[in-house]
């Protein structure tokens, strides 16, 4: 075989490897709503970019008639290429070839690429749509899953980590993408479960669909499992891109810095009216948020999980933020279980990838009830305390209202390591409410006044001139400053940049043991 042979021989096997499935395979993709894993790379990245390895990988079963078999490029699309001019790893899942599922060599495409995305410092992102583990391989397949755990753990901190479930990801599968930093889930067409429908149907006689139990909706919504809810794969690609525009590309690294014609010494009349006069009142954190960013632009994390909570991606003067909210809206901006994971997990995202914190503090105080106790509200709210303790990028907190009793201290208060704690003159930071620290301290002298409810609303009067207010709080030094509502961003912005330099240090110790 001359040169020219062998150059066209080569050729003939790329193509039959790119063609995946075949036509018949990538229409039938099409018509049930998806792009195919190479048309998702191609819109994750620069154009051009994109260089595959491992393109010609053949599986090794030979039980099953295997053996007969061909599985090209073994069900997985691996390489590597840029967004917005920076590298990136990515595969992903072709479920035109044999749906997409995980044997031994799928495996080790996908482990060899997460080594070189460790090495070379850059993102590695995982576009799943795969059947599960591929059953002819028995052993082998299980094996595969546990290596790419193994490598989701060890290199989480270390490298960001991306997932996008952009079809069934079914049985032990579904770890590698709670493992990552975050997870994509798509509308109608991706679906997440330990065990499917008809397994649950046959071992607890419930009935549901995939959509039902597994689908985008009811893991950006009830379990938190996912993080992004998208209505399509065009949609969720690009918002992966998104996303990782305020991302570094790993630990060692800060996130990059971005021209903006925002100005960074802009003041918003608006902030002076969106807290109301009645403390019982709500409004909407995200309009705070919207004004002080750079071109009222930020990326919700868990928008629709523990709406209590806001946490989100943003920028001040181009440098990129990390920014938790309590959300007067949702249950008055209370702390329950749910939203202190979703805060918690953000905070140590932040901290690992260099990310400056912002807080946004409107709280009344932790949610009573006897669900709330049961389900662990004490373990669950200790992670807050603990992840913003353990937390060495600067870390910036504005009380723009209430900041009562534990969730003042969870919000990130000066104990819990904030650099600078400003307030809104709306502040108010006390123990708790007026009304029932005036039914504790006060309890006996009322019951024994000749006017109970006259005495009562006194003191509840006397309570609020005295910590309705941030001046009492500034007097101990708990705040830095008492500040304007219209100059939050210019403080931030003058802040963060005297935080830039910041240094500080952890005990020595193999790993903390945070309360999970």
């Amino acid at each position: 075989m001359d040169t020219a042979e062998m150059i066209e021989d080569l050729r003939k096997r790329k193509d039959a490897a790119i063609m995946g499935g075949g036509e018949k395979g990538i229409e039938k993709q099409h018509k049930a709503g998806k792009l195919t894993a190479r048309e998702r790379i191609d819109l994750l990245l620069d154009p051009g970019s994109f260089f595959e390895i491992s393109l010609l990988v053949k599986h090794q079963c030979t039980e099953f008639g295997m053996e007969k078999r061909d599985i090209p490029a073994d069900g997985v699309v691996t390489g590597y290429g840029r967004v917005d001019g920076r590298t990136v790893f990515v595969f992903a899942q072709d479920f035109t070839v044999l749906g997409g599922s995980l044997g031994k060599m799928h495996a080790r495409k996908i482990c060899d690429l997460m080594d070189m995305a460790a090495k070379a410092g850059a993102p590695f992102i995982a576009l799943c749509d795969s059947a599960g583990a591929r059953v002819q391989e028995g052993v082998d397949a299980l094996s595969g899953y546990g290596q790419i755990f193994y490598r989701n753990s060890i290199y989480s901190g270390v490298i960001p980590q991306i997932s996008a479930i952009m079809g069934t990801c079914a049985g032990g599968a579904v770890y590698s993408p709670a493992l990552t930093d975050f997870t994509f889930m798509v509308d109608k067409t991706s679906f997440m479960f330990i065990t499917g429908p008809a397994v649950i149907k046959s071992v607890t006689g419930e009935e549901v669909s995939m959509e039902d139990l597994g689908g985008a909706k009811v893991h950006n919504v009830t379990s938190g499992v996912a993080d992004f809810f998208m209505g399509n794969d065009e949609e969720c690609l690009a918002n992966i891109r998104e996303l990782l525009g305020y991302l570094p590309s790993n630990n060692l690294e800060d996130p990059p810095v971005l021209d903006t014609d925002d100005d960074p010494k802009r003041m918003d009349e608006e902030l002076l009216y969106i807290v109301p006069d009645d403390p019982k009142k709500a409004y909407d954190m995200r309009d705070v948020i919207s004004r002080i960013v750079d071109s009222e632009n930020f990326l919700e994390v868990k928008k629709y999980y523990a709406e209590n909570i806001i946490t989100c991606f943003a920028r001040l003067n181009g440098q990129a933020i990390g920014i938790i909210a309590n959300q007067p809206k949702v249950f008055s901006g209370a702390l329950n279980v749910n939203c202190s994971d979703k805060a918690s997990r953000f905070i140590r995202f932040c901290d690992a990838f260099n990310i400056p914190i912002v807080n946004l503090v409107d709280v009344p105080g932790y949610m009573p009830g006897v669900e709330q106790e049961y389900t662990g509200i004490i373990r669950h709210g200790a992670k807050m305390l603990y992840a913003y303790s353990e937390a060495t990028v600067p870390k910036i907190t504005v009380v723009t209202r209430k900041a009562y009793g534990g969730s003042y201290l969870a919000m990130c208060s000066k104990d819990l390591g904030a650099d600078q704690v400003f307030a809104w003159p709306t502040a108010e930071i006390a123990v708790m409410g007026p009304e029932g620290a005036v039914g504790v301290v006060f309890r006996k002298e009322i019951k024994a006044a000749d006017d109970p409810k006259e005495l009562r609303k006194e003191k509840i009067q006397e309570y609020k001139d005295k910590f309705a207010n941030p001046y009492y709080a500034a007097s101990k030094q708990h705040i830095d400053c008492v500040i304007d509502p219209r100059e939050t961003r210019p403080r931030l912005i003058n802040a963060l940049q005297m935080l830039s330099g910041k240094r500080q240090k952890l005990p020595p110790k193999k790993h903390s043991n945070i309360p999970l």
